[in-house]
């Protein structure tokens, strides 16, 4: 079965990788067949999975249940749209989603093809992950729009240049950024915070979103292309949570949200937007544990609509963001969060 051979074998081509200038990378074209190759600056190392170990796996992305099928946006639904409705697609745009193997990010992933998003590109730290999740999705669609997985560690600038440019070399530059890689500490007094802790996720979360930003926009500009970039911040950026102490992940969010309008300012010249999502309290599996329960009731108290946001909540968000129809729209940070900062 695919989801067994290909994992161990991309997880030898992932550590086989070794440094910086070399990246894991999996394809999945509309012939259905899965490619894992090692992309460095000399060489490229293929290995290739026939249809039938490419086509079956299960799917382990369903947290709101029933995603099991995504309808790509085709052509002829595309022409019979009203223009204002047209605008709110996404047509024939190649994206880039980061942290795109599971949770928020695979969902946004999954709402952009449905959008018409041309080609997929999944960035993530996980290899075995990001190759199922990228399999998943390739035939969730029906094997209709290729979708590639590059095991991209964020924090890595060489490793994301490589990429890029072989998504670019391949497809052109990319017309969509959606960086949703991030992690979160929480209930660590700032007095006991490990500074190893802090030095990775400031890392992680607001150099990673530099370091992403920076290489897309090189290529969007390079191209003389216009973009869009959207950045996943979160309320934390802008207010305190309660009753758990995080301040480091407060920091890492408000440093993405300024730094997501000052990008702004400064690439509007080429014409690439720049914008953040900040969500809410979502239930996604990172907050599904018992541990949180307590926590997760006072959230849903402080919250008007009483409820945590649904791991597709941030769909229709992110492809207004992505579409034309935010063209007017750059430097913005939209809150998400079932009216949570209103109180």
């Amino acid at each position: 079965m695919f989801s067994r051979t290909a994992l161990r074998t991309t997880a030898r081509v992932a550590r086989a990788a070794g440094g910086p200038s070399k990246v894991a990378r999996a394809a999945f074209t509309a012939s259905s067949k899965l490619r894992v190759e090692v992309i460095s600056e000399k060489a490229v190392k293929n290995v290739t999975y026939s249809d039938g170990e490419a086509q079956r796996s299960t799917l382990i992305v369903g947290e709101s249940s029933n995603v099991n099928r995504v309808v790509p946006l085709s052509k002829e639904v595309y022409k019979s749209m009203t223009p204002s409705m047209q605008k709110m697609t996404i047509m024939d745009k190649v994206v880039i989603v980061t942290g795109g193997a599971r949770g928020l990010g695979n969902y946004m992933a999954r709402a952009c093809i449905e959008a018409g998003a041309k080609t997929m590109i999944i960035f993530d730290a996980n290899p075995e992950l990001g190759v199922q999740a990228a399999a998943e999705l390739h035939e969730a669609t029906g094997s209709k729009i290729p979708v590639e997985f590059f095991a991209i560690d964020v924090r890595d600038a060489k490793a994301i240049e490589d990429a890029v440019a072989v998504v670019t070399e391949k497809y052109g530059a990319p017309d969509v950024l959606i960086n949703s890689a991030g992690i979160a500490d929480s209930n660590i007094p700032a007095e006991k915070y490990d500074h190893d802790m802090w030095r990775r996720l400031i890392d992680i979360n607001l150099t990673g979103s530099f370091l992403m930003s920076q290489a897309v926009g090189k290529a969007m500009k390079a191209a003389n292309k216009p973009g869009s970039i959207v950045l996943v911040a979160s309320m934390s950026g802008s207010i305190v949570n309660y009753p758990q102490e995080q301040s480091c992940y407060n920091a890492s969010k408000a440093g993405v949200i300024q730094f997501g309008k000052s990008l702004a300012a400064e690439w509007s010249k080429y014409n690439i937007r720049v914008n953040c999502i900040s969500p809410g309290y979502m239930d996604t599996a990172l907050n599904n544990v018992p541990a949180l329960d307590k926590q997760k009731a006072i959230w849903k108290s402080l919250t008007p609509q009483n409820r945590l946001g649904a791991v597709d909540d941030l769909n229709g968000l992110a492809v207004f963001l992505a579409s034309d129809a935010s063209a007017f729209m750059t430097g913005s940070n939209v809150l998400i969060d079932g009216g949570y900062t209103l109180y």
